[in-house]
Order: structure tokens, then C-alpha cells, then sequence
């Protein structure tokens, strides 16, 4: 009976002396139909179980990444420039794009209150050059300050205090 190994395409003849379940050319364990089977150790070759799953190495992959994205967030930011050594001492010009019902334009008005920060405010609902200016700088929501020449999206106290610092009340 004829025979051909799904591994090496070796055609296997009758007065062969390799056992039924193993291809005498390369070796390898094959399943025929209605042979005996190969013995336990040498399954694992056999072409009924020959899938590959691959999802491990995509996984590895995706770690990889995001390890990297996670971990080089610091490099991509930026440290806001040092608005008092290019000044000069004497407190640079704030800007504040805000809106009335805007419990952080009312954070950051609290803010420049409390430690003496001269700003002038504009309202971005009110004012159609105030919006204009505001997209020009990128804004995409309230409040945006521009200190200077930094502009800071969103309140953050430790941005405003960094770049405040030397103007803060202590």
C-alpha cells in the first residue's frame, strides 16, 4: 500500500521497514487512517495536531508598547519655560479665556486672588474677538491662561505656581 508523508512528499512503499505510523525517509510521525498510532512521545508531530496559536508573540508585542508609551510619557512633556528669567522680575502678562459658569475659571479666578496675580480676563461666550484669539492658541476648552509666552490648558495649580512662582504670595 502506498503512502505519502504530508512532510517531506516521500512516497512510501509496501516492503518498507519503518512502522506504519512513521515516514521512512524523514522520520517524522504521521497518522494513517485506520493505522495504529504513533506512541505518546511522538504525537506532537503528527498532522492532526499541527496548529499554531500565535497569540503569545502578538501579546509580547502589545506589552512592548505599551510599556514604552507608559514609560516615555515624562520625555514627551515638556517643562513650561521660565517665565521670570526672561522677564526680568517684574510679573508677565496673564491672560485668562474663561466663561462664567466655569467652575475652573472660577479655580483659577480664586487662585490669582489669592497670591496678587494681576490678570485680565477674557469671555470667550461674550467676546467674538476673545474666541478667535482663544482658538488661535489652541484652546479647546476652558480656562486657558497664557502666562507670558506659556500657554497652560485646563487649571492646573502646580503649571500656574511653576510658572508663577516668583510673583506667588508665600
Amino acid at each position: 500500500m502506498s503512502r505519502i508523508c504530508p512532510h517531506c512528499n516521500h512516497a512510501r512503499q509496501a516492503d518498507s521497514s519503518a512502522p506504519d505510523w512513521q515516514c521512512p525517509a524523514c522520520e517524522k510521525a504521521y497518522v494513517k487512517a485506520g493505522g495504529a498510532l504513533p506512541p505518546d512521545s511522538l504525537r506532537q508531530y503528527s498532522v492532526a495536531s499541527n496548529t499554531r496559536r500565535g497569540g503569545g508573540k502578538w501579546l509580547l508585542v502589545l506589552l512592548a508598547f505599551g510599556a514604552a508609551f507608559w514609560f516615555g510619557r515624562p520625555l514627551l512633556q515638556q517643562p513650561l519655560p521660565n517665565v521670570a528669567a526672561a522677564v526680568g522680575g517684574e510679573q508677565p502678562e496673564v491672560l485668562l479665556y474663561s466663561t462664567a459658569w466655569c467652575g475652573y475659571c472660577r479655580a483659577s479666578r480664586e487662585f490669582f486672588a489669592a497670591n496678587s496675580i494681576r490678570y485680565t480676563e477674557h469671555d470667550i461666550e461674550k467676546s467674538s474677538v476673545a474666541l478667535g484669539q482663544h482658538r488661535k492658541l489652541g484652546g479647546n476648552g476652558v480656562p486657558l491662561i497664557v502666562v507670558g509666552d506659556a500657554v497652560i490648558k485646563g487649571y492646573s495649580e502646580a503649571a500656574l505656581r511653576q510658572t508663577l512662582g516668583p510673583w506667588l504670595r508665600n
